[in-house]
């Protein structure tokens, strides 16, 4: 099973400059290519202190200089914000940065906050459509000359320039959670990326469960897709029994503030959004610290072992570890450190 790092500049207050948590994201990015990380993920997202990415691609570009071996993942550009022709040319002039490094998620997007800013207030859960024929679209003018004739865009003959270095194709990753999302990346030789959020090891295995029953479903993919899981982690000392109590705490304020960003109720301010009180989830134990504990990656070396180990039984070919949590840069440090440390070599 193979690591990778998930992870955004994160602000939760104007005492961090941007300039610094650019610099802390570098870190933490050399820090898990020299730990053996497969892959650096980077999102996208619009207007949000709390996850800043406006476009994937100059960051990674930039860490594609920085670094010589961890591949570079735009993870996920959200299909209705993209044309194909730029999402074609954007990700192939990565791949020529990076020298074949690239690789790229796909999702059909989430927050309608966004949508109503960058895709005139479309639906987000109309964004499906969007990726449907986004992703042939991007695979064919990789290839070549290409015209499009769809329901979204239409565009006369025309290509991918730069065409990426990695052929026939570089990686494409799809977000999937149903199982109708599942299908159509392995029907299209897509690899899957999925979340569990605030769900147990049992979400894993059914997340699993539709993925293994998409790629029964079409013998015709001669390569097998890939199967990644992304979780919230933190790893704690050994000596500190109590050391998850505040990364679980963290992860709560983390899911609270998705939480009002994605109601969409309030205004932010300068891109600051206040967390959704504490009192909004009463009866709501998922966000009890208790079932965090469970729930998201957090642990000990020992005990974050024994879960992965069960993650790479069910068949996971890559655990991403998103280190975004409201936490300092120095508590994240600390924590991919004893993962690379102690976890890594557990599955050399």
């Amino acid at each position: 099973m193979k690591f990778s790092l998930f992870v955004h500049m994160e602000r939760w207050d104007e005492s961090v400059s941007h300039r610094e948590l650019f610099e802390n994201l570098t870190e933490l990015t050399l820090l898990a290519e020299a730990g053996g990380f497969s892959t650096v993920w980077v999102g996208e997202h619009h207007s949000m202190e709390y996850t800043i990415s406006p476009n994937p691609m100059p960051t990674l570009a930039y860490l594609a200089a920085r670094t010589s071996t961890i591949r570079l993942g735009a993870g996920t550009i959200i299909a209705p914000f993209w044309n194909p022709i730029r999402a074609a040319g954007e990700c192939a002039l990565l791949d020529v940065i990076s020298n074949g490094r690239m690789e790229v998620g796909l999702a059909r997007g989430a927050y309608q906050f966004e949508f109503d800013r960058l895709a005139g207030g479309l639906p987000a859960t109309d964004g499906g459509k969007h990726l449907r024929e986004l992703v042939p679209a991007v695979r064919a003018l990789w290839q070549g000359d290409y015209a499009h004739d769809g329901e979204i865009w239409k565009f006369p003959t025309s290509t991918s320039v730069p065409k990426p270095i990695q052929q026939p194709t570089p990686p494409m990753w799809i977000a999937a959670r149903d199982p109708a999302s599942h299908d159509f990346a392995v029907a299209n030789g897509c690899n899957v990326m999925v979340t569990p959020l605030m769900k147990g090891d049992e979400e894993v295995e059914n997340l699993v469960g539709k993925f293994e029953t998409a790629v029964a479903a079409h013998p015709e993919i001669t390569e097998r897709p890939k199967l990644m899981v992304l979780r919230h982690t933190h790893v704690h000392d050994e000596s500190d029994p109590e050391g998850w109590k505040p990364a679980a705490a963290a992860i709560n304020k983390y899911y609270r503030s998705f939480d009002a960003w994605f109601g969409n109720k309030s205004t932010p301010e300068d891109g600051f959004l206040e967390p959704s009180p504490e009192s909004k989830f009463d009866g709501r134990p998922e966000f009890e610290l208790e079932s965090l504990h469970r729930t998201a990656m957090i642990g000990t070396p020992a005990e974050v072992i024994e879960r992965l180990k069960h993650y790479q039984a069910l068949g996971v070919d890559e655990f991403s570890f998103w280190i975004d949590n409201s936490m300092s840069h120095e508590e994240k440090r600390a924590s991919l450190q004893r993962f690379v440390e102690h976890v890594v070599p557990a599955f050399s």
